[in-house]
C-alpha cells in the first residue's frame, strides 16, 4: 500500500481574496454622494451632524471598552491545563451598581443634545422667514409660496442667507421631506401641518429625496433644491409670476402641441388639462403645475434631466420610467401621471410646447 502524500497546509489561503475585499471597500468611500449628512451648509444641518458625530463617538467608546474587557476576560482566565476549578462568586454590589449607573450616564449624554437639538430644529422662529408650503404627492412635491404667489414642483429656489420655514403636509400617504445637506428630516402627514426651518449659507444645488416609504416609486420622489443669491431669488420669482408664453408666439409646432395639450381624452382623467395647470390655458391641481416647466433642470419628480429626449421618453410611457404611474387608489383616483394614448406626432408637439413654457 502506498502511503498518501502529506499535502502542506495553507493557513492563509482563504486570505487570497482579502486585498481585492480591501479595495472595494476603500472605493466605496469615494464620492460623490450629493445626498451626504457630512456635507452640511446650514445650521440645522450642522446640528443632525454633530449630534450623529457625538453618538457614534460614544457608541465607539462603549464597544472599544466592552470589547476590551470581554477580550481580558476571556485570555486572563482562560483555562489551563491542570488548574483548579475557578471560584463560584454569588453577587458583587459594586459591580452590579456600576453596571446600573454607567448606561444612564451614557443615555443622558445623549438625550440632553438630542432634546435640545429637537426644540433648536422644532420650536425656532426666525425673523422674517421665507415661508413655503411644502405638499407632498405620490410620487412629487408641490411647493407654494405664500408670499408671492408662485406655485411650482420638485424644484424648489429660496435665497441665500434668509431663514427659510417650510409648512409640510400631504395629500394622500405619509411621506417624508429630507435635505440632508440643509435641514433635518420631517415627515408630511394628511391632515397635519409639520415644520422645517433652516437658513442656506452656501449658494448651489441640494439634492433631497422622500425618506418614508410611501409606494412603488417612493425611491423616485426626489427634490432639488436651489440656493440663489437675493437678487437672483427675486429674478426667479419675477420670472415665475409672469404668464405662460403668448399662443401667437409659439412655433408652428408648438402650437400644434397646445392643441393636445387641450384636448380632452377618453377617460377624461387621461387629459393634460384635468390636472396640469398653465396660466392661461388650465387649472387643473391633480398634477404639477406647468407654467414654467421649460426652465426646470428637471421633470417627472426629478427622476429626468429635462432634455427633448426624456421629456420624449416620459410622455410615451410614464410607468416605464417610474412604476405605478397611472395605477388606481381605493377612491378611485389615479396615482401620478397615465399612460395616455398619444402618437408619435402628438408627443413631438406636445414636447415643443412643453419646452416653450419658460
Amino acid at each position: 500500500m502506498v502511503a498518501a502524500r502529506h499535502r502542506p497546509r495553507r493557513p492563509f489561503r482563504g486570505w487570497a481574496w482579502a486585498p481585492i475585499l480591501l479595495v472595494v471597500l476603500v472605493a466605496a468611500c469615494q464620492g460623490p454622494f450629493p445626498q451626504s449628512t457630512f456635507a452640511t451648509t446650514s445650521r440645522s444641518a450642522q446640528d443632525m451632524r454633530d449630534l450623529f458625530m457625538l453618538i457614534f463617538g460614544l457608541a465607539v467608546v462603549v464597544f472599544v471598552l466592552v470589547e476590551g474587557a470581554l477580550l481580558f476576560t476571556v485570555i486572563r482566565f482562560r483555562a489551563r491545563p491542570g488548574a483548579p476549578d475557578p471560584k463560584p462568586v454569588h453577587g458583587h454590589t459594586p459591580l452590579e451598581i456600576g453596571w446600573t449607573l454607567a448606561p444612564a450616564f451614557i443615555v443622558s449624554l445623549i438625550a440632553v443634545p438630542t432634546v435640545s437639538a429637537i426644540w433648536r430644529s422644532a420650536l425656532n422662529e426666525p425673523e422674517n422667514p421665507l415661508r413655503i408650503e411644502v405638499v407632498g404627492h405620490q410620487w412629487w412635491w408641490e411647493f407654494t409660496y405664500p408670499e408671492s404667489g408662485v406655485r411650482t414642483a420638485n424644484e424648489m429656489h429660496v435665497p441665500q442667507g434668509r431663514p427659510v420655514v417650510l409648512e409640510m403636509t400631504s395629500a394622500d400617504v405619509i411621506h417624508s421631506f429630507w435635505l440632508p445637506g440643509l435641514a433635518a428630516k420631517r415627515d408630511a402627514i394628511l391632515g397635519r401641518t409639520t415644520r422645517l426651518e433652516f437658513t442656506a449659507d452656501s449658494l448651489g444645488e441640494f439634492m433631497g429625496q422622500c425618506a418614508e416609504y410611501c409606494g412603488t416609486s417612493h425611491a423616485n420622489m426626489r427634490v432639488r433644491v436651489v440656493v440663489d443669491a437675493p437678487d437672483a431669488f427675486d429674478g426667479w420669482t419675477a420670472a415665475q409670476l409672469a404668464g405662460s408664453v403668448s399662443p401667437d408666439s409659439l412655433s408652428s409646432l408648438a402650437r400644434e402641441g397646445l392643441e393636445v395639450f387641450r384636448t380632452p381624452k377618453t377617460p377624461a382623467t387621461h387629459s393634460c388639462i384635468a390636472c396640469h395647470s398653465v396660466s392661461g390655458v388650465s387649472f387643473g391641481v391633480a398634477g404639477p403645475n406647468l407654467t414654467h416647466v421649460g426652465s426646470r433642470t428637471r421633470i417627472a419628480g426629478g427622476v429626468l434631466e429635462n432634455s427633448t429626449e426624456n421629456l420624449t421618453r416620459w410622455l410615451d410611457n410614464p410607468s416605464a420610467v417610474k412604476p405605478g404611474m397611472g395605477s388606481q387608489m381605493q377612491s378611485g383616483q389615479l396615482i401620478g401621471m397615465p399612460d395616455v394614448d398619444l402618437t408619435p406626432e402628438e408627443i413631438r408637439a406636445l414636447v415643443a410646447y412643453l419646452e416653450s413654457l419658460r
